[in-house]
């Protein structure tokens, strides 16, 4: 910790790599956000961004929803790409758009959270530190689209906790009837990484096989 000057300790900020593939709006966004955080690094593009993050660790990614590069899949895909870093790193979808779809494939990617552009930097400084702490942050308008896509039980379910945010992105898409090789392709993954998730999440909820799984997801509109 730093000292103040009145002699007390002042709490470290909170790291925070920006990505955005518009250098003025990093720009202008780095000089908004308060002193309680600290702009380790930026980004334009999905490589560059994947990069950055595993590089630096941040504690939070400023990612916005629509990126260039990789393999077409914006912020989403970063997010899939950084997967493993899930539990150290968290993600707060900053963007433009305040679509649903949007909202929804960022937050099924392991988004903790998604603000608009239209907030101000003190807004966007205190969504940061919430989402440092632990807590979901939305826009005010774009919450019910994450309770309309999760449901209410999906949300509240124990069981969810048993499995990682990859292990939930395989598990959602098997039970909407992807193949393996359809879902290696929607994650950015190999198939072989696919079928070792798949006997992960059976064996974690105690599921016999994918079929009991596709029934289990539905009870809890887990979609």
């Amino acid at each position: 910790m730093s000292e103040n000057a009145a002699g007390g300790a002042r709490p470290v900020p909170v790291s925070v790599v920006i990505v955005d593939d518009h250098t003025i709006f990093r720009s202008g966004l780095k000089a908004d956000l308060g002193e309680e955080v600290e702009v380790v690094g930026e980004a334009g593009t999905v490589e560059q961004a994947v990069e950055a993050i595993e590089r630096l660790r941040p504690r939070v990614v400023l990612l916005d929803v629509h990126l260039p590069g990789g393999l077409g899949g914006g912020g989403r895909e970063v997010l899939t790409r950084c997967a493993p870093l899930l539990g150290e790193v968290r993600f707060l979808a900053l963007s433009v758009s305040d679509a649903a779809e949007d909202v929804v494939a960022v937050i099924r990617a392991g988004a903790r959270g998604y603000v608009t552009k239209t907030a101000s930097g003190a807004e966007i400084t205190d969504a940061v530190l919430r989402v440092a702490g632990g807590d979901a942050v939305f826009s005010p308008r774009l919450a019910g689209f994450v309770l309309d896509a999760f449901g209410t039980s999906a949300v509240a379910d124990d069981d969810l906790g048993k499995l990682s945010a990859r292990e939930l992105d395989v598990m959602r898409l098997i039970a909407r009837g992807y193949s393996y090789k359809e879902t290696a392709k929607e994650l950015f993954i190999s198939v072989k990484t696919v079928e070792t998730h798949v006997s992960a999440v059976l064996r974690k909820l105690q599921l016999a096989n994918r079929h009991e799984l596709s029934r289990w997801a539905a009870d809890r509109r887990i979609w």
